[in-house]
């Protein structure tokens, strides 16, 4: 698919990719997944690559548009079924995915999060065609549970099929290799990071007279939802001058709810709903302590703009020891951890934490590490259908044997979709001029266009 690319033949010193991002979230939907693909985006367009966003439909958006320094976003008409996830169809995908293909003269396809369908159907589809093929992955998921079971078989399916892999710490990165199967050496980690430059501590620091401890998660089972029920109350009876502000919206929001008027704590516990992404900092900045409760965390991007803001964080492993208070995924040893947390907030200097956090994390470097997988990924050999399918036929006696039908069934209908409408009777769409935009710093937000 060299040749269908567009790239010139000559080797410069930066080779200059078109990268097709492909996941099921992305906005105008917030979160981390979400975060990471936009600034990833914006940033590896100012290093000069061309990247073009892939996503299903949100409501009445639908269609191609144009976001900051010309990114461009492809909202194809399929509908979330659960959870912000399409309903798998298999090859339904592929017409449209060849077309986009095609049109914007890809050459490397990155795929985002297990848990999106459209990513692991995008991903399948570019191998089938030849494209090479990256994977992020930027979760944590066990090995127990009937959900986490299929969970890892599809997993696996996927990068028996990828060029090279990303995972956003190096405990994800074990996490994937122990589920996938996929070979360490074509694993790579690569941190997420934080916008400095939206993410700013408050002007003035706060009178810790009253400590306000900011919530900022999905508020689902694996965020901990189900321990925020738990620890809530026990700090609230064991300090007075202690209230909490929760951001965010799930199905667990009810229990919280329900905490809040047992213990009638209306007037310590404020519950915002879906906070929009460009407001997080006002919530973050009205806090001291920021609280993650996640039961699985491979990278807490809320974690890294929570410091950024000066927060003093209560979480699992991730930010150096000075700024975070650890604390085992249990209400007793939160509790412990939040204590703890309070006792030394008067040592803590939220500017000099933003200048530390601007040093640690920058999506600049996060996009200058990516470059380099999408350079390995673009030295890997071509390979034919049955070079592919004997790494499949390793996925498992019945697995295997599966996988590989799926996939050349995947390959006769593409086959077929030659024959009926050649590549070159797809017109290819002219590239923007983004050179303009190169000096600029990335702005906060983002603003659009539609096409």
């Amino acid at each position: 698919m060299a040749g269908r690319s567009g790239r010139s033949s000559t080797v410069d010193v930066r080779k200059r990719h078109n990268i097709l991002m492909v996941s099921d979230f992305f906005y105008p939907n917030f979160g981390g997944v979400e975060s990471h693909i936009y600034y990833l985006s914006q940033c590896l367009l100012k290093l000069g690559h061309k990247v073009v966003v892939m996503t299903h439909s949100y409501g009445n958006r639908s269609g191609v548009r144009y976001m900051t320094s010309g990114l461009k976003v492809y909202y194809i008409p399929w509908r979330p079924f659960l959870m912000q996830n399409t309903l798998p169809t298999f090859y339904l995908t592929l017409p449209i995915m060849r077309t986009i293909l095609i049109r914007e003269r890809i050459s490397v396809v990155h795929g985002h999060q297990a848990f999106s369908t459209l990513c692991h159907e995008a991903l399948m589809h570019s191998r089938t065609m030849g494209y090479k093929v990256i994977f992020t992955d930027h979760s944590l998921y066990g090995f127990a549970d009937i959900g986490s079971i299929h969970m890892n078989k599809v997993l696996q399916f996927t990068l028996a099929g990828v060029n090279q892999a990303i995972c956003v710490s190096h405990t994800s990165k074990e996490n994937t290799v122990l589920r996938s199967g996929i070979h360490p050496e074509k694993v790579f980690v690569v941190p997420n990071a934080v916008d400095t430059a939206m993410f700013n501590p408050a002007p003035k620091r706060l009178n810790c007279d009253e400590i306000i401890v900011v919530v900022i998660s999905r508020l689902v089972y694996r965020k901990g939802a189900d321990l925020l029920v738990e620890v809530i109350p026990e700090v609230c009876n064991l300090f007075p001058n202690v209230c909490f502000i929760i951001g965010g919206d799930g199905p667990k929001r009810v229990r919280l709810e329900e905490m809040r008027e047992k213990y009638s704590l209306q007037d310590r516990v404020t519950m915002l709903g879906a906070v929009p992404h460009a407001q997080v900092r006002s919530v973050l900045i009205s806090g001291h302590i920021f609280l993650n409760s996640s039961l699985t965390e491979a990278f807490c991007i809320a974690i890294l703009e929570a410091a950024s803001c000066g927060l003093l964080t209560v979480s699992t492993r991730v930010l150096p020891d000075d700024m975070i208070v650890l604390a085992e995924p249990v209400p007793s040893d939160m509790v412990l951890a939040i204590k703890k947390a309070i006792d030394i907030l008067p040592t803590i200097d939220p500017h000099a934490m933003h200048l530390r956090m601007k040093d640690l994390y920058s999506w600049h470097d996060v996009a200058r590490r990516t470059e380099i997988v999408y350079d390995r990924a673009l030295q890997c050999p071509n390979e034919n259908l049955l070079q592919r399918l004997s790494r499949y036929l390793n996925c498992g006696t019945w697995a295997g044997k599966l996988f590989c039908v799926v996939m050349i069934i995947d390959f006769l209908l593409w086959r077929l979709l030659e024959l009926w409408q050649p590549s070159n009777d797809i017109e290819v769409v002219p590239d923007l001029n983004v050179n303009e935009h190169q000096d600029a710093d990335i702005p906060c937000g983002f603003k659009e266009t539609r096409s």
